[in-house]
């Protein structure tokens, strides 16, 4: 059983300091099951394609599951998913060892720029860059099931 445990961030508009050290990749997802308790998405990263099941989110952790499909498989799922698809690019980075992964979001969440970090515990300690606004690990509006159902572009600013 794997345990993803990950903390996520709002990332500061004005600073793109952190792209100069990134590598990045396209990401297209969607959901087949949008229930809060549990979630099965569909990504395509790049040509590479995944199925993912994630249980409910208890603080900063919750079990996932995440499988290689055939990328032709993943097209045909991702017209079959329900609510609105996520475009982003990835940029992935390691700072102090640690990867994060800052996703810039297009169409219906374009706007928005969130950084991840996956981490081994709970309580390991992390050194937040300079780019970072505010943490939004807790706060559901953030999970990229909640943007499919309410895209950040249609909240009340």
């Amino acid at each position: 059983m794997a345990l993803e445990i990950e903390r996520k961030f709002l990332v500061k508009a004005n600073s793109k300091s952190w792209m100069k050290h990134a590598s990045a990749s396209n990401i297209r997802q969607g959901y087949l099951c949008d229930d809060i308790r549990r979630s099965v998405r569909v990504r395509i990263n790049d040509q590479e394609a995944f199925l993912t099941i994630k249980g409910q989110s208890k603080g900063m952790s919750r079990h996932e599951y995440e499988y290689a499909i055939p990328l032709n498989d993943a097209e045909k799922l991702l017209a079959m998913c329900v609510h609105s698809i996520i475009v982003k690019t990835r940029h992935t980075l390691n700072i102090d060892g640690l990867i994060w992964e800052v996703d810039e979001f297009h169409h219906d969440n374009k706007g928005l720029i969130m950084a991840e970090v996956e981490l081994d515990h709970v309580e390991q300690h992390v050194s937040l860059p300079e780019w970072i606004a505010s943490e939004v690990t807790d706060d559901p509006r953030f999970y990229n099931l909640a943007l499919c159902q309410h895209p950040y572009n249609i909240w009340v600013k």
